[in-house]
């Protein structure tokens, strides 16, 4: 069977996007390859073996561009709420807090995040299908 193992994004200033992930998610390097012409990135946290790989391609001095197909990627996180306040105090400017319904059940209650690339993240309360 397989198992999914990471995820990959291109960004264009490093520091700026270790920072950003460790700040907002405590991804931390777990690893880094330099080569000639790009550098990974691999980040990730103890809840989980996934690992979000960055891509910085050097003397890219240009935003990526995402096309229509992009959508996001989605952290679990235990208090929303408090992670909320948490992203406010941090200055990483999350949107409001919002749930969705689905026959007459809380479905999901979730916020979004930006990154410094334009990535949107989508941050869920533990509940139901998302843990």
């Amino acid at each position: 069977m397989a198992k999914i193992i990471h995820g990959m994004i291109r960004v264009l200033d490093e520091k700026r996007s270790v920072d950003f992930y460790d700040r907002a998610f405590g991804l931390k390097i777990a690893d880094r390859f330099g080569f000639d012409s790009f550098t990974l990135v691999y980040l990730r946290n103890p809840e989980a073996d996934f690992e979000l790989e960055l891509t910085i391609n050097h003397g890219r001095d240009k935003p990526y561009t995402f096309g229509d197909g992009y959508g996001h990627m989605a952290f679990a996180v235990d208090g929303l709420d408090a992670e909320h306040a948490r992203f406010v105090k941090e200055g990483l400017a999350p949107e409001p807090v919002k749930e969705f319904h689905r026959d007459g059940a809380l479905m999901a209650r979730f916020f979004f995040v930006t990154d410094p690339d334009g990535y949107r993240i989508e941050v869920l309360q533990k509940h139901g299908r998302y843990r």
